[in-house]
């Protein structure tokens, strides 16, 4: 149905000499096929495969939300490092989470828990 760049650019591509003064449009990155992915009634997520900084975000990596009918990316929150294992998401008293295993490279392996936004609003925070 629909096909779109998942992740940022890859820092080696964005900053390489030889593309200095080019506009770079989202790429997307590579290893993707390794990371899994969580689907909702309505959304796709999955996390970033690479670490990147971008002026959006520091060196890290993003969990990101696409609209499962038209592949138009709905939100993004900031991970320390890349994904490592597949979202899950779970209720308890009352409360959505998505959790995802991070981890690789300098950073040693860890669960992150994001809240889903309360219907009153509000953005989603790790915990």
């Amino acid at each position: 149905m629909w096909q779109v760049p998942h992740g940022d650019t890859p820092d080696n591509v964005r900053n390489h000499p030889a593309l200095k003064g080019l506009n770079i449009p989202k790429t997307g990155q590579a290893g993707t096929s390794g990371v899994g992915l969580m689907v909702t009634k309505t959304l796709v997520v999955m996390g970033d495969s690479q670490i990147t900084t971008t002026p959006e975000h520091p060196r890290g990596a993003m969990l990101r939300a696409y609209d499962k009918a038209t592949g138009k990316e709905v939100g993004a929150v900031y991970m320390p490092a890349p994904q490592s294992g597949s979202p899950m998401t779970y209720m308890w008293q009352g409360k959505q989470y998505i959790v995802v295993a991070v981890g690789g490279g300098n950073y040693s392996g860890e669960y992150i828990a994001f809240t889903l936004p309360s219907p009153e609003g509000g953005s989603p925070s790790g915990k």
